[in-house]
């Protein structure tokens, strides 16, 4: 992950930008390696970089030859090679970075231009000659993106990848929704990703199941996000999701490894080693060194249920594995930085991303940079337990697009804050284009869970080799057909318990009868919702509270998000629905 901050038509910009560049610094956490700045008439981009593709030449923000489009980017753009070569003119490209392609890919199909990416990003472009501004972000929202205008600079807009860069010069501010760009020529957002599934939810879908199909557009994801020119891991919880893509990413580095000993048998001087190894939009080797072994990652309490089925995971598909126990105190100490970095009050957030922001600290210190996750399964195949009280297919089918549609308020939010607090760069093949297009296209018949049929049902059938003699399996079988257990459950159940018990120590209940009137209606229902609020408000003016969703689960009359409080749940919490 990158940050960047930009701001467009301000009155001064040479005056502004001493504080531009402070609003960058705010998110330099993002991109520790590089910084960068643009001034073209009134408009200011600034970039801190985490270089992951073209490491040595790819320092942002981007200019064409002439100077007259500048860029600045947030994200990785998986099909860069592919949209090289199928540009209708020639353009002379300065670096090898995977963003350099938006430029010309913008002055050939103009504000259409996101729609040919594929992958996770948040930019700003600006055009120097039509003095305008383009910004886009990807379909699902796996980057964090906000737009922020000021009652004290009429007539400017301001974009930046998190809360904290804009907050100090805006007072109006709003999630940039996913799958959308922003033209400056008319000032409006406009939507560029429309499927039938996401537009229109009420129209279900028919499509039988197609097993294989599920398999390898799942496996093309994880392969594709395997573009890195630094060395990177998978994060492992143990449960289905994360365990796939530790799986496929496993193979796949088997594969290349495998294809480049071969290449090396045939290229004179050809040299091994531990160097990365790159792959083009084709699957074909871009070198011939060899990749090292895939690292995973898990965190837990002692005795956690996740490590343990992380281990297991682990030694199942040969990964080089690193658990890291942390305490109850650690957690707790943490949560103050962690609410600042995730900009949110939102109760499962939290408790999830604790957790995972002190892990992604420890993967930092290792050197890693980049790692995958397994965030968007949950929403896509109805995998929550609240979910097997779904009373129909249409219902369930309408929770999953709804879930979809506000994973970059929550789920992705988490995941892509959590790391790029410490400089690490999550990606998460569930939520590919393509991937999205099969898997919510499917009849939710084949998501519904019943007696015989787990949550994720399709998902683990789909990497069920029982009756592939001749392919190996995937996942021991009590790791595929494992039951859900939410993130801030599996890293050890007295994490949840310790939260609320400190809640009530933080928070009275003449404080829960006298909420603070510059809440309005969002009024916490729990003393840990209260906490967690007290603590947004430490670090974010009040209006800043309109960029957050709680979660909560539907068909339920639990309200805590905990999938251990669902009824269905093996070791649920003593209160019953």
């Amino acid at each position: 992950m990158c940050g960047i901050f930009a701001c467009h038509c301000h009155p001064d910009v040479q005056k502004f930008k001493p504080t531009a560049l402070r609003m960058g610094k705010a998110v330099r956490h993002r991109g520790p390696d590089w910084s960068g700045n643009v001034i073209a008439n009134s408009t200011i981009l600034v970039h801190e970089r985490l270089s992951i593709v073209g490491v040595d030449t790819g320092a942002q923000p981007l200019v064409n030859d002439e100077g007259t489009i500048s860029l600045a980017v947030n994200g990785e753009i998986y099909n860069h090679r592919v949209l090289r070569k199928q540009l209708k003119k020639p353009y002379n490209f300065k670096t090898h970075s995977d963003c350099e392609v938006i430029i010309p890919l913008y002055l050939e199909q103009d504000i259409d231009a996101p729609k040919a990416l594929d992958g996770m990003f948040s930019w700003v472009l600006h055009d120097k000659v039509q003095d305008r501004v383009i910004a886009a972000r990807d379909p699902i929202g796996i980057t964090t993106f906000y737009l922020g205008r000021s009652s004290t600079t009429p007539g400017a807009v301001y974009f930046a990848s998190e809360l904290k860069c804009l907050h100090p010069v805006c007072d109006n501010i709003i999630s940039f929704p996913p799958g959308h760009v922003y033209d400056s020529k008319t000032d409006k957002i406009t939507p560029y990703f429309t499927p039938k599934w996401l537009m229109e939810p009420s129209s279900i879908p028919t499509t039988p199941i197609d097993y294989k199909l599920l398999r390898t557009t799942f496996e093309k994801s994880v392969r594709k996000r395997l573009m890195a020119e630094v060395p990177f891991g998978v994060l492992l919880s143990g449960g289905l999701d994360s365990s796939l893509v530790a799986s496929v990413a496993q193979r796949e580095i088997l594969r290349l490894n495998e294809e480049a000993r071969a290449k090396m048998k045939s290229t004179p001087n050809g040299s091994g080693g531990d160097e990365l190894v790159g792959i083009d939009d084709e699957d074909h080797l871009s070198t011939v060194q060899l990749l090292p072994q895939l690292n995973s990652f898990s965190i837990g309490l002692p005795d956690a249920p996740d490590s343990k089925a992380a281990l297991e995971v682990a030694k199942f598909l040969g990964t080089r594995h690193h658990t890291l126990t942390f305490t109850i105190e650690d957690g707790l100490n943490a949560l103050s930085d962690v609410i600042y970095h995730l900009e949110s009050y939102d109760v499962t957030t939290i408790r999830a991303s604790t957790p995972m922001f002190l892990l992604s600290r420890k993967i930092k210190a290792m050197g890693i940079k980049m790692v995958l996750s397994g965030e968007g399964s949950d929403e896509i195949f109805g995998g929550y337990l609240y979910f097997h009280a779904a009373p129909d297919k249409k219902a369930l089918h309408e929770e999953t697009v709804r879930r979809v549609k506000n994973l970059h308020l929550s789920d992705c939010l988490r995941a892509n804050k959590s790391t790029s607090a410490w400089g690490v760069e999550a990606r998460v093949p569930f939520l590919d284009k393509q991937f999205l297009e099969v898997a919510m296209n499917i009849d939710p018949a084949e998501k519904m869970i019943t007696k015989d049929r787990i949550e994720k049902y399709i998902m683990r059938k789909a990497f069920d080799t029982t009756d592939e003699p001749e392919t190996p399996a995937y996942l021991p079988d009590n790791i595929l057909w494992r039951q859900k257990e939410q993130f801030s459950d599996g890293v050890g159940y007295g994490w949840i318990d310790a939260l609320k018990d400190n809640a009530e120590l933080h928070v009275s209940d003449e404080d829960m009868k006298n909420p603070k009137p510059e809440w309005g209606d969002d009024i916490p229902d729990t003393k840990e919702a209260y906490w967690y609020r007290c603590m947004f408000d430490e670090h974010f003016p009040p209006y800043c509270a309109s960029t957050v969703m709680r979660w909560t689960p539907t068909w339920s009359k639990q309200t805590d998000p905990s999938g251990r409080a669902i009824a269905i749940h093996e070791n649920k919490y003593k209160q019953t629905e």
